[in-house]
């Protein structure tokens, strides 16, 4: 079985996120693709705004009938107040499934940085390592990447719905209707 994993803050996930899960599903022969929400990630100069609850919920909606689709809460719910470690998690995942193909999938902008992860080479032993990338990107350099898996250009981003929230403003057809929802039952990002 082949298994993609899809980290990130999902804060709050978007059309985006699934659209490139769904190309790199095809485009691998992936049988799933897991999201990894993490609690707080190294590389980033700030915390999500979201709790992990909610950015659980939020990608448990957006994936509902989607069976090729999962949520992987290892992450939260191994975290604590740490930051997230992709090794820590590979290794957890590799020893839960020793049988099991696994891939990292991650934007081409996370795999520029693959050289200043925690024991990057690792993480390559672990799993094939898949960048994502858009058209007019520069595929990665970097020889921890097996996999180069060209997605559509969707303009959305996690933090451009955060401030439309923060605005009052509409964030239809950016997100699933149920994370909308979610969204505004429970006045995220205000």
């Amino acid at each position: 079985m082949a298994t993609g994993l899809l980290g990130g803050s999902f804060d709050p996930v978007h059309h985006g996120h699934l659209i490139a899960a769904g190309g790199a599903a095809e485009a691998l022969g992936l049988d799933r693709v897991l999201f990894v929400p993490c609690a707080r990630q190294p590389l980033k100069g700030r915390d999500p705004v979201a709790g992990p609850e909610a950015r659980k919920t939020m990608l448990q909606l957006a994936i509902a009938g989607e069976t090729r689709f999962g949520v992987e809460p290892l992450e939260l719910e191994r975290a604590g107040d740490g930051p997230s470690y992709t090794v820590d998690t590979l290794r957890a995942l590799a020893a839960r499934w020793p049988e099991e193909r696994l891939v990292l999938l991650l934007g081409a902008d996370a795999a520029a940085t693959l050289p200043a992860w925690r024991c990057a080479d690792e993480v390559a032993r672990l799993a094939e390592i898949a960048a994502l990338t858009r058209p007019g990107t520069a595929e990665s350099a970097s020889r921890l990447v097996r996999h180069v898996v060209a997605t559509p250009a969707i303009e959305i981003s996690a933090s451009e719905i955060r401030a439309r929230c923060l605005a009052g403003k509409s964030i239809r057809y950016l997100v699933p209707e149920p994370v909308a929802d979610y969204i505004e039952r429970n006045g995220l990002y205000r």
